[in-house]
């Protein structure tokens, strides 16, 4: 494919933003050509008749040429790189949780319940082991203890990526600089850098927040504006990382008395502290933006 493209005069490509499209972006990038990923979600529409490659390329060929669309900023290698880093330590951590959760099953077929923490989980396992008079049987002790092993495997390599992640986050300046938003460490700042990276494909705050979904959904017609919840769509786990983060500042607002404070707890009265931790997470975003685009500082005030 490659050789194709080396004979052809540049031009514009459209690729769908798909497996392997960044790789394929940075390659035709620097044959002189210009790309346009573009998501699958605004191709779809205008596929004619049955799918099939034809259609597809007609549909990504028309889709590419409108002047409002938007397309997917090309990720470099190094963004490529935390988001793999990123990405192997949230499935470590979906593993060691669905781990834990099989041996808490387990147990409880045989009368024995733990506390849903993590933490408490590892504690009570060699008690468990070590007290006889539990009922367990000789074959399920062994079978525990392999879980045991299994989950202990699974949390310390969560840790190394961990670590890694915060390396990440301390040798990279935009890392740094969206750290000192309240709500937003090491694991948050890197996962917005590799799926925003500089932000420049976004207009605006607000363009950015609505790509991760933080956004209000809208059924409106006849002039009449109606908001539902928020859309969630793009990222999800970008999403989840905003909002639990947002969630942490919620909880330490009980004893502050700053203007971003007081507005929580005002929100949190008068509607909920979800409601609330959703707004936050939104600033947060939008706060995200101006840091990565200007080049700034965080100012509190």
């Amino acid at each position: 494919m490659l050789v194709f493209f080396d004979q052809l005069n540049p031009c514009l490509v459209g690729i769908e933003a798909c497996g392997s499209s960044h790789y394929w972006s940075r390659e035709l990038q620097k044959r002189g050509h210009q790309v346009r990923l573009i998501a699958p979600q605004h191709v779809k529409p205008y596929v004619k008749g049955n799918k099939n490659d034809a259609n597809d390329a007609a549909a990504i060929c028309e889709a590419v040429s409108r002047p409002g669309m938007n397309f997917v900023a090309t990720k470099t290698i190094k963004q490529q790189d935390m988001q793999a880093t990123d990405r192997i330590h949230s499935e470590l951590v979906k593993q060691r949780t669905a781990k834990s959760n099989q041996i808490r099953g387990l147990l409880a077929e045989y009368g024995i319940v733990v506390a849903r923490q993590i933490g408490k989980l590892r504690r009570a396992i060699p008690e468990i082991l070590e007290d006889a008079e539990n009922g367990l049987t000789s074959q399920l002790r062994r079978l525990l203890s392999g879980l045991q092993a299994d989950l202990i495997q699974l949390g310390n390599r969560a840790k190394e990526i961990k670590v890694q992640i915060q390396r990440q986050g301390s040798e990279n300046e935009a890392a740094q600089r969206l750290q000192q938003i309240p709500g937003i460490g090491p694991i948050t700042a890197t996962a917005l850098i590799c799926t925003i990276g500089n932000g420049t494909q976004f207009q605006r705050g607000r363009d950015m927040a609505a790509s991760i979904g933080l956004v209000p959904r809208q059924h409106s017609s006849g002039g009449k504006n109606r908001l539902l919840g928020i859309s969630k769509r793009g990222n999800a786990h970008l999403r989840t990382l905003l909002i639990h983060g947002a969630r942490a500042v919620l909880q330490a607002t009980k004893h502050k008395d700053d203007p971003r404070s007081r507005w929580l707890k005002t929100l949190s009265e008068r509607r909920n502290k979800n409601i609330a931790a959703v707004a936050l997470a939104n600033k947060n975003a939008r706060i995200a933006w101006a840091l990565l685009t200007n080049k700034q500082d965080y100012q509190p005030a």
